[in-house]
């Protein structure tokens, strides 16, 4: 397999140059110039005759067992590891020094995979105070998990994937990736439930758990994200110029699509980066040349966009935006500028050192409902849902969240796209209903509703005649983004998350009824993919500060930003209440900082504004 052979070729090379013979082993000026002439020829890459070489050595020194080790090692170069079956098993283990004895181990353990003995590799990669030079642990760790796999254990696979993963990049971390996912799934839904149960919080197997359960449908309760360290702090002793975190690339380009079915979408994303762009000139913010990439919402666009992007010397790429673009740059054999794509990809796949992805997911808000109401002592909860993709998605993520706190959904509806009549899905749930003697069970009942303005519109008012008064709460999509009085009057007291820009209570950000004066795109509901542009840009000198140290936070436009393991950037939204018809922010819904976070180094060479070039169609 790619993950250990093509790593090996370069490491096996250099232990060729450095472990021919023990240093104490006398050696004839003959035999150190043949040695050598072998070594030439492994850097050639001819392996073949490497090997013949070191065997030709081998039955002429006294270095025999050094020897035949290095044949072997060229005939596994050549992906002829049988060839060295004959003499492999001779070679007395006890002649050899350094790295050597290792070296054997995984030669002989990767012989016994290819002759289907996996109970004998697995017992080479798993002897017990066996010390493995760090060069050769992640090749230890592939064959273990090759082993366990093919003895009927896919969890130990797994788990020994797990343990690789910090010391992979790019395509190999990628692949690996894939295959702990592709491992856990094979254990099916049930025993991964039960395991999951069982691990305490901070197993380092959870998250990988919850991803297969992702991977086989199931909604998964995730941790709330951990907001500890606001990033752009300033650095004691360094004085005023230095914020902690900030490293923005000397070029960036923005790869969205400008033309095609969704070039709406994406003309509003890029809106909001650059009224973001702009006003970070106004904390003397270093920026970069920006070059915009028209991917044309094809995942064909989003591959050419991309590399020309880097062979026109860009840093960092953002985008694409839709999620067949990113499963189309993440399916590339290689990415080799960093990539913040603006959305998940079709398959989950997860991604790897150098990538990140952010996106407004239904199901962040599904789950930080759930965990709004728990905390608000609503353990008992009805969910009534629209069956577009979004609501059904972040009702499902609110179920899975909500259980996972100990609560429970005592009944579940869905509205369709046609009708105005919900009494029967209002009935079907068995709600309690206010006689005028209400029991205090119901103090513990809430309802959450996932759907668009027009339905939650006429929901309400039905519940209320249906004589159904528990308290509501709803996703963003509820809010059609304006101060209409007259249409959200049915909609009193709901409470629902949302981008906090929004309603301006994100100190450093410009104000949202400014910019909305000026940009129609920052209005209604497009506000949200425009915040969500504005923190594509914020992003960008915070992106690796982020993976590289959890608990750290961006306070965004669309939410307070963290990044998972997996570097993903997730989002804690505000919670807002419509009142008197308007939406009105919560107090204590959102950690209100007095200074602005996004304030970066002093720069007085800002380069001037014509720095953004035009569009390319490509």
């Amino acid at each position: 397999m790619r993950l250990y052979r093509a790593a090996g070729i370069a490491l096996l090379i250099s232990l060729a140059l450095t472990a021919c013979v023990p240093p104490a082993a006398q050696r004839s000026p003959a035999e150190i110039a043949a040695a050598q002439q072998a070594q030439a020829l492994a850097q050639q890459g001819k392996f073949e005759e490497a090997a013949q070489s070191y065997l030709t050595l081998a039955q002429t020194s006294g270095n025999r067992d050094e020897y035949q080790l290095l044949a072997a090692e060229a005939y596994r170069q050549e992906g002829q590891l049988d060839r060295a079956a004959p003499f492999l098993a001779a070679i007395r283990r006890q002649r050899l020094t350094g790295d050597e004895p290792v070296r054997l181990d995984l030669l002989q353990a990767e012989l016994a995979l290819k002759q289907h003995n996996a109970p004998h590799a697995l017992q080479l990669t798993t002897q017990p105070n066996l010390a493995v030079p760090a060069a050769l642990q992640v090749r230890l760790l592939e064959l273990r998990s090759q082993a366990m796999q093919q003895t009927g254990d896919p969890w130990g696979a797994a788990r020994t994937r797990v343990e690789m993963d910090g010391q992979l990049s790019g395509l190999d971390q990628a692949q690996n990736r894939k295959q702990i996912v592709t491992l856990l799934t094979q254990l099916g839904v049930e025993p991964l439930k039960a395991r999951a149960a069982a691990m305490q919080p901070g197993d380092r197997m959870l998250p990988w758990v919850n991803e297969a359960l992702g991977q086989l449908g199931v909604a998964v309760a995730r941790p709330a994200p951990s907001l500890e360290q606001e990033v752009g702090t300033m650095i004691p002793g360094e004085g005023a110029n230095v914020r902690e975190g900030f490293k923005m690339p000397a070029r960036v380009a923005l790869l969205l699509p400008i033309s095609g079915s969704t070039a709406s979408a994406g003309t509003t994303v890029r809106e909001g980066f650059f009224a973001a762009y702009a006003d970070s000139s106004r904390n003397h913010a270093p920026r970069p040349p920006v070059r915009v990439y028209d991917s044309g919402g094809t995942a064909a666009g989003a591959i050419k966009g991309y590399q020309q992007a880097v062979a026109d010397g860009a840093q960092l790429v953002i985008g694409p935006l839709t999620r067949a673009e990113v499963s189309a740059l993440f399916g590339q054999p290689q990415l080799p500028v960093a990539l913040l794509a603006l959305n998940h990809p079709d398959d989950k796949s997860l991604p790897a050192s150098g990538v990140s992805e952010f996106g407004l997911l239904p199901e962040t808000e599904g789950a930080q409902a759930a965990d709004h109401m728990s905390e608000s002592g609503i353990t008992n909860a009805f969910v009534i849902a629209g069956n577009d993709d979004f609501a059904q998605r972040a009702a499902k993520s609110f179920k899975a969240e909500l259980e996972a706190r100990g609560g429970k959904v005592a009944g579940m509806g869905n509205l369709g796209t046609t009708g105005v009549n919900y009494a029967s899905t209002i009935s079907g749930l068995g709600m309690p209903t206010d006689t005028g003697d209400v029991s205090a069970a119901t103090n513990n009942t809430g309802i959450f509703i996932s759907m668009r303005p027009q339905q939650a519109r006429l929901l309400l008012p039905q519940l209320k005649l249906a004589r159904v008064n528990l308290p509501v709460f709803g996703t963003s999509h509820i809010y059609a983004g304006v101060d209409d009085a007259g249409a959200n009057r049915d909609l009193e007291g709901v409470e629902f998350c949302d981008a906090p820009w929004l309603f301006d209570v994100q100190p450093g950000l410009p104000n949202h009824g400014d910019i909305a004066g000026q940009l129609p795109a920052a209005r209604g509901t497009s506000a949200r993919l425009f915040a969500f542009g504005m923190d594509a840009w914020n992003l960008a000198p915070y992106v690796d500060w982020l993976r590289a140290h959890p608990g750290s936070y961006l306070p965004g436009a669309s939410g307070q930003l963290t990044a998972d393991q997996f570097g993903r950037i997730r989002r804690v939204l505000v919670w807002a209440k419509f009142q008197d018809g308007l939406a009105r922010p919560l107090n204590g819904s959102l950690q209100m900082d007095s200074a602005p976070a996004l304030a970066p180094p002093t720069d007085n060479n800002n380069p001037p504004p014509n720095n953004v070039q035009p569009i390319d169609h490509n």
